[in-house]
């Protein structure tokens, strides 16, 4: 080796030197990490042992000694999933049940639309022009005149650009939600919600706040701290949406959200409002259009009204009304939508029928139906040992015995003694899954048909179920 070379490695090595010294601090950090991993591995790990081969003596009785997992969970037998009532014929006001007829105080049938002849009538002609069913999503062939005819109905009737329609209800604010609220979206929810909700919640994925029931307090609560955290991240703030989740008339209390001062808060801490009236819509309000129209609140203020086919209307399926530029999100996005076959022609002209019916009843129907319910409301608390809980204008209201008596056992022991008296009434169901179970209770809905003498009679019947089972 010459001079030259010796001054050139010189030269190198003092280059890298300098490289070293600009090299952040960290840089160097990890590659040593990196190089002393490298070492770690060559050098000390060890290889990993040979696994020896088993037996067929030991083959067996491994076999012998594994036990599956049941593919369900044990279910007790008394469960009422597995003991139920079997109805024979329609569901009205009266129902028979083993041959015995009894007064109908259990099924959503609030306007008495099941069996009516005008919406039979209708029905029936829809088969004869359309089929039973339509085979095919709404964006694959299933899509009929009368879907879009009943889609225009409902939007008139609540004033709106737009509806949407549903083949079931319960996907359908299941599947909206999720339509809307992604990752990352934070959804402020009433813990009183019901179960279809609390899916459609779920399957957004998004950061939810549960504020208690109906406490407008605590949802101003929870937002104003949302609201001091945007402050802290105005970059952040700027990509989320918020909104509120409620139902117009809770099914699981039977009692009205506040929603004048819901409104208010919208404006001020910038949320849109979801709200599900499957209970509301056609029994709340002078012509039964629901909450918005009891409380004389624009409907224009509210993003999005949902609601069921199922309880007043008496058919099958869900709705939602709104804008256009919102309703129309969902036909390629809600999944109950996109992915499900359209709603049976007959249940749509069914439907059709029962709008054309509240229409021509204007307001008389529904203030029957709210006065009943005041009425029916009066006599419950008539009753010593029941707590009443709902709006007195509620035809859904849920009664509970007072203080520690109040059990399933007790409650069940009510519900059969009814039944022997030829009155059908039931508790209200939760699954173990949701996310606030409410204390147990009986669930009366009332029928806009039921007489005085036959609410008289139900209030006497409760009575004598109350001392026999509290006795």
């Amino acid at each position: 080796m010459n001079r030259d070379d010796i001054a050139k490695l010189a030269t190198d090595f003092y280059s890298l030197l300098e490289s070293f010294k600009q090299t952040p601090f960290y840089h160097l950090l990890f590659e040593i990490f990196l190089v002393l991993t490298v070492l770690w591995l060559v050098i000390f790990r060890k290889p990993r042992p040979i696994e020896k081969k088993l037996t067929e003596k030991e083959k067996q009785e491994l076999i012998d000694e594994w036990q599956p997992e049941p593919l369900v969970p044990p279910v007790d037998s008394n469960h009422p999933a597995l003991n139920v009532r079997v109805l024979d014929g329609i569901v009205g006001k009266t129902i028979e049940i083993d041959g015995k007829k009894s007064l109908n105080f259990a099924t959503f049938n609030f306007l008495n639309f099941v069996g009516n002849s005008r919406i039979a009538d209708k029905a029936i002609q829809a088969v004869q022009k359309y089929g039973v069913g339509s085979c095919g999503p709404r964006g694959f062939y299933g899509t009929i005149d009368i879907h879009l005819e009943l889609e225009e109905r409902l939007a008139r009737y609540f004033n709106c650009e737009e509806g949407i329609i549903y083949s079931y209800g319960f996907s359908t604010i299941a599947s909206i939600i999720p339509a809307y609220s992604k990752r990352n979206d934070i959804l402020f929810v009433d813990e009183g919600i019901h179960y279809a909700i609390q899916k459609g919640v779920e399957a957004s994925r998004s950061t939810v706040k549960w504020f208690r029931h109906n406490d407008i307090n605590d949802l101003e609560r929870l937002l104003a701290e949302q609201e001091v955290l945007d402050k802290k991240n105005p970059k952040k703030a700027k990509t989320l949406r918020r909104f509120l989740i409620i139902e117009g008339l809770y099914m699981n209390y039977g009692d009205l959200c506040p929603l004048p001062r819901m409104v208010e808060l919208k404006y001020k801490y910038k949320y849109r409002i979801f709200m599900d009236e499957s209970v509301s819509f056609g029994t709340i309000g002078q012509t039964g259009r629901g909450v918005t129209e009891y409380y004389d609140i624009d409907r224009q203020k509210i993003d999005l009204i949902s609601s069921t086919l199922e309880y007043s209307v008496g058919s099958i399926g869900g709705f939602a009304v709104g804008s256009s530029f919102v309703v129309d999100h969902q036909r390629l996005s809600a999944q109950g939508y996109c992915f499900s076959a359209s709603l049976p022609p007959l249940l749509a002209a069914a439907a059709i029928e029962a709008l054309n019916i509240m229409e021509e009843q204007d307001t008389s129907l529904f203030e029957t139906l709210m006065n009943k319910s005041k009425r029916l409301h009066k006599k419950l608390l008539d009753i010593n040992g029941y707590l009443i809980v709902g709006e007195d204008i509620s035809p859904l209201k849920h009664l509970r015995l007072t203080n520690s008596l109040n059990t399933v056992t007790r409650l069940e022991e009510i519900v059969e003694f009814a039944q022997t008296r030829g009155i059908t009434i039931t508790i209200a169901r939760y699954l173990n899954d949701e996310h606030r179970l409410p204390e147990p209770s009986i669930r009366l809905i009332l029928n806009v048909e039921m007489t005085d003498e036959e609410l008289e009679f139900l209030c006497t019947v409760l009575q004598e179920a109350r001392v026999k089972v509290t006795v």
